[in-house]
């Protein structure tokens, strides 16, 4: 049966190329200084059912449960060891929105860096998470809800689903303190594009200036556009909130061809044209059998059974196809050509790569 490309990515990005449609700014841009934060907290989980950090290979667990106890009067002897494989030392991960006051909530994940096999039905010990500047903005503490299972026989048999050793505290973290951001303290925004775009700028300027007024926006660079706006902090959401809506034409794409070599993917823009090109796909396959034999001595003869190899080697070349492109071809050509001679992934990519050394390729071949 012939081989075919996986072109279901290829055809969607054909069907999409049809009449330009205008987004909206909130759609293509973020205004500058209006960012999330990351925010990094250790901790201990508590409450495993056995399943927790072996204390004999993860020593900080013991160490960091000792100074936790401390802080409540609870003093363990120096020669005392205790082997808990109830408790889990773990990382707590969050991203601290734009804008939160203290007193709200955020989802924060809980994840294992010792060998803790499993966190389900644990809860997260108070963690201080601490921004890149080291100042604590809010505090975790919950129960922690996993999405894996894993189970273990005696014999040593074990099955997993998902994982198991890290989860998620959803609503689990209070912010303690806000980030401070430029968004009121007056003065032009700033919109940067998602996507740099010379063409996709100037369009944005034109539309603000459009529906505010001549010299409302300018267009910096490629990415960014500065926005004269009210200082009032309550006119400034109100003006944003409208600006956001704003419909913006963006420019189209650039001629580009993406390449997964680990998957076989291949994405090709609908700009991608070719120049006139001969194209020759084929394959050689080499088998080797190994089909052994046994040689019986003669009666009498005082000879050994002997196993003699006997190997056959077969050269078969397959396709062999010759397709040639025209000037100009369009996606769709392309996609044709290369399903008409049962081409696979790693052909394809063969073709694509050779097509861009011969200066046929008439765009960005991407490699990821």
């Amino acid at each position: 049966m012939r081989r075919l490309i996986p072109v279901l990515v290829l055809a969607l990005a054909a069907l999409l190329a049809g009449p330009a449609r205008a987004d909206r700014i909130k759609d293509i841009a973020q205004v500058a200084g209006v960012r999330s934060n990351q925010l990094v907290g250790y901790g201990l989980v508590v409450g495993l059912d056995g399943s927790g950090d072996q204390t004999s290979q993860a020593p900080f667990t013991t160490q960091s449960l000792e100074n936790m106890l401390q802080q409540f009067g609870v003093t363990v002897p120096p020669t005392v060891r205790p082997q808990l494989n109830n408790v889990a030392a773990v990382m707590v991960t969050a991203d601290l929105p734009p804008f939160s006051k203290p007193g709200q909530s955020i989802d924060v994940t809980v994840a294992s860096i010792g060998n803790a096999k499993n966190l389900r039905g644990g809860a997260l010990l108070m963690t201080p998470l601490r921004g890149a500047d080291g100042q604590v903005y809010a505090v975790a503490q919950g129960n922690v809800v996993i999405g894996g299972v894993s189970a273990q026989g005696k014999s040593g048999s074990s099955v997993a689903v998902n994982i198991s050793n890290s989860g998620r505290i959803p609503g689990g973290a209070t912010v303690e303190r806000s980030v401070p951001t430029a968004f009121a303290a007056g003065g032009p925004l700033v919109l940067n594009l998602n996507t740099p775009d010379f063409t996709t700028a100037s369009r944005m300027v034109a539309a603000i200036n459009q529906a505010y007024g001549a010299g409302t926006a300018r267009a910096d660079d490629a990415t960014s556009v500065t926005v004269n706006a009210p200082a009032d902090p309550a006119q400034r959401v109100t003006f944003l909130g409208s600006l956001e809506d704003v419909a913006v034409d963006p420019a189209r794409a650039p001629a580009r061809v993406i390449i997964n070599a680990r998957t076989g993917t291949v994405v090709i823009g609908s700009d991608v044209t070719v120049s006139a090109a001969a194209v020759a796909s084929g394959s050689i396959e080499v088998s080797i059998g190994e089909q052994p034999a046994v040689s019986q001595p003669g009666p009498f003869s005082n000879g050994q059974t002997a196993v003699v190899p006997q190997s056959s080697v077969q050269v078969t070349e397959h396709g062999g196809h010759m397709f040639k492109f025209g000037p100009g071809v369009s996606l769709d050509q392309i996609v044709r050509a290369v399903n008409q001679v049962g081409a696979s992934p790693s052909d394809l990519v063969s073709i694509l790569q050779a097509l861009k050394a011969a200066g046929a390729l008439h765009a960005e071949l991407v490699v990821i």
